[in-house]
């Protein structure tokens, strides 16, 4: 029955957009998150809709869509490059058969990354981006913020729509996606149109924040807890009254404290003690290697290169007998294992001419989202008081991933890279705008200076 339903759902969509062909393409950005294909348990396997959305909104752009305001710019053609970077270390992988498969979803990601910017020219296009993205995700975290209140939670025990541990779906992903998305909700709450915020949308809106909230408490996730401190630090710079934030962030984070499991503690403790935890120890490790690698290895070793390594580190082993902690080093020798930073996954992948370009990418967008801020800020005009709000959501977005990121292989995150098209979408939509409102103050200025010298030479 699900699988008929979701393909009444995409279909009713796909009608649509032959009206509004940018429909297609938050058909697309939807199958890619939520992965309904993945859901269903009959014929909507046997159906390609991830394939057939992606070409709509290819073609539906290219040929049923108008082309004004659309212009490619340089962090699209960064990624360009990184994507031609890529192709071409997958050619000359070190493990062919494996950087294939990844590959596969990687170029895709990419792909669309790229030519998201180009169909996003207005604010309603903007604003229902960001709408279907946070509703998309949004969908994942209810479910998995409900099983944790209903104490179905635990570090790979949490269990969402597709029992997967691999994309969007990773828990770790998840819960630091889940932070990212915040700001963005909280946008809509003030700004949003398609909606207006009303008390409906900031109850609904509320209520999913405390489910993203949950997730690194369900999943058990330590990168959660320090997306939620990022979280924290750069909401202090936009709020009004910086103190009274801090007192409540405090007294809610002491009043969660008795309801938080057991477990949760236990594994929030390996954050200060990091060699005494096997996963971090391995982490480590592997991070050493890939720098040995990088040193002969410049221009990388294709996707999935992490699986030559091998190294031995020694690890603390403590026992308990009665009373009586004992503590025995015991070396540990491990092998081909995941990289679990995005940094080094791009080194080891890459090399450094990838770790350049993606740095680039990132950093860039900080600083665009920044100089948006900056000149859109205390503007009270019609029209012009969301700007500034919406770039510092996207900027936090962008720095808790980053933050994310260096724990985590999440380089190529397609949800990411559609928050990244976005920027790129917005920032050319805010260029555009204020070059046009610029250009009546100029014609004004200048005619007053023509008036002021022609006066000035009658009176001589």
């Amino acid at each position: 029955m699900i699988d008929f339903v979701f393909l009444a759902f995409l279909g009713f969509i796909m009608v649509l957009g032959l009206r509004r062909p940018f429909l297609w393409v938050l058909a697309y950005i939807y199958i890619d998150i939520l992965a309904p294909q993945r859901i269903g348990y009959g014929i909507l396997h046997s159906i390609p809709v991830s394939l057939i959305a992606f070409l709509a909104a290819f073609g539906g752009w290219l040929l049923l869509d108008y082309k004004k305001g659309a212009r490619f710019t340089f962090r699209q053609g960064l990624m360009l490059a990184l994507l031609l970077y890529c192709a071409w270390t997958t050619g000359h992988a070190d493990f062919p058969v494996e950087a294939q498969e990844k590959w596969g979803w990687v170029w895709k990601a990419l792909v669309f990354a790229i030519f998201l910017p180009l169909t996003v020219t207005t604010r309603l296009r903007i604003e229902a981006l960001a709408m279907v993205m946070v509703l998309s995700v949004g969908a994942i975290i209810i479910s998995a913020g409900m099983k944790t209140v209903g104490g179905g939670g635990g570090y790979e025990n949490l269990y969402f729509f597709v029992n997967d541990n691999s994309g969007i779906y990773e828990s770790s992903t998840l819960a630091t996606v889940a932070i990212a998305i915040i700001p963005l909700i909280v946008w809509f709450t003030r700004h949003g149109t398609i909606f207006p915020p009303d008390w409906r949308v900031r109850t609904f809106s509320f209520a999913l924040i405390f489910a993203c909230l949950l997730i690194p408490i369900g999943t058990e996730a330590r990168t959660g807890l320090l997306c939620i401190a990022v979280l924290c630090v750069m909401a202090l710079r936009d709020v009004q009254h910086r103190l009274s934030f801090i007192v409540a962030g405090a007294l809610l984070g002491l009043v969660a404290l008795p309801f938080l499991p057991q477990s949760y503690y236990d594994r929030m403790a390996t954050i200060g003690a990091p060699g005494q935890d096997e996963s971090a120890s391995t982490r480590v490790a592997v991070w050493e290697w890939t720098l040995d690698y990088a040193s002969s290895h410049p221009l990388g070793g294709g996707f999935d290169a992490y699986r030559g390594n091998s190294f031995t580190y020694i690890l603390p082993v403590r026992k308990e007998v009665g009373n009586t902690t004992s503590v025995k080093f015991e070396e540990v020798t491990d092998k081909a294992r995941a990289y679990h930073s995005a940094i080094f996954e791009m080194l080891g992948e890459q090399g450094w001419p990838g770790l350049v370009l993606w740095l680039w990418l990132q950093a860039l967008g900080v600083w665009q989202m920044e100089r948006i801020r900056r000149r859109w800020k205390g503007r009270d005009e019609d029209g012009q008081r969301w700007q500034a709000p919406l770039a510092v959501a996207l900027q936090i977005s962008s720095v808790i991933y980053i933050v994310g990121a260096l724990f985590q292989g999440i380089a190529y995150q397609p949800v990411i890279l559609m928050i990244i098209g976005l920027q790129i979408g917005f920032h050319s939509y805010c260029l555009r705008i204020d070059s046009q409102g610029e250009e009546p103050k100029r014609l004004k200025r200048a005619r007053i200076r023509r008036r002021s010298g022609g006066d000035a030479v009658a009176a001589g």
